[in-house]
């Protein structure tokens, strides 16, 4: 009787892995800024906590580029040409859509959502997405950084600028990652 072949142990070596820090350093990335004027109220406050956020990771003022648009959907277009920029290693977008009498803010927040996202996967720079999308004024204001207590929800704009330097540092150690594994 035959006894059955056995095939010989392969050894796997563990998959390529890097860590990737969850806390944001700005220093040496250049970082688009594009916001929405509309409820300039709820997005100046944004814009001011991106900024900010920025700046305390290390980032220094002459390497944002800041541009105004009118409204979150013109965001789609202005964040693809400052994701064209081969001098820029992120976009931040903010900007704010609230709930009207319609169903027009729908059809906004999933455009918006849908472009930036191309936009994303297109150019491979990470494109944040900081526009709030809220029933009303006062829900806004608390997740742009106003109001005390329960009623405050941080500031929206520095989230976004956090996960777009995190983002940013992470595809660029994915670029560099080599090729295979070693013998």
């Amino acid at each position: 009787m035959l006894s059955p072949q056995v095939a010989p142990a392969r050894t796997i070596s563990p998959p390529m892995h890097t860590l990737i820090p969850l806390a944001s350093d700005a220093r040496g990335l250049r970082v688009g800024i594009a916001t929405s004027r509309y409820h300039h109220e709820v997005t100046g406050r944004l814009h001011q906590g991106a900024r900010n956020a920025f700046l305390e990771a290390g980032g220094l003022d002459d390497d944002l580029v800041l541009v105004d648009v009118p409204g979150a959907f013109e965001l789609i277009a202005v964040a693809h040409a400052l994701a064209a920029r081969s001098d820029l290693d992120a976009v931040v977008c903010l900007g704010c859509v609230i709930t009207g009498e319609t169903t027009h803010d729908r059809y906004i927040c999933e455009a918006v959502a849908n472009g930036l996202a191309d936009i994303s996967a297109r150019t491979g720079k990470p494109v944040a997405f900081g526009v709030l999308t809220c029933q009303n004024l006062e829900q806004a204001l608390a997740r742009a950084g106003e109001g005390g207590g329960k009623a405050q929800r941080g500031n929206k704009g520095e989230e976004a600028m956090h996960a777009a330097l995190i983002a940013a540092h992470a595809v660029q150690r994915v670029q560099r990652l080599p090729l295979g594994r070693p013998a």
